[in-house]
């Protein structure tokens, strides 16, 4: 996938994996978006080799709640 496609996609995915964040914790739309962006799994899904984009917000948010909870990811062996 060129850069331009990637980072595309990624404008489409983040705010709907912010809203995944919001929904589930009950926090600002602001909170939700820091703590993302602070998040290892953040910088992971920038990078394209990694292919977490091509996962759901959903199951994107499974990732992000495990790190949070124990400070590392289990990433999915299609990623």
């Amino acid at each position: 996938m060129d850069k331009q496609k990637f980072k595309a996609m990624l404008i489409f995915l983040i705010p709907q994996l912010v809203k995944e964040i919001v929904d589930r914790e009950n926090i600002s739309e602001t909170e939700a978006t820091r703590a993302l962006y602070e998040s290892e799994l953040y910088a992971a899904l920038e990078e394209e080799e990694t292919k977490l984009w091509h996962l759901s917000p959903k199951a994107l948010y499974e990732l992000y709640a495990e790190e949070r909870a124990t400070g590392k990811i289990t990433y999915p062996e299609e990623a």
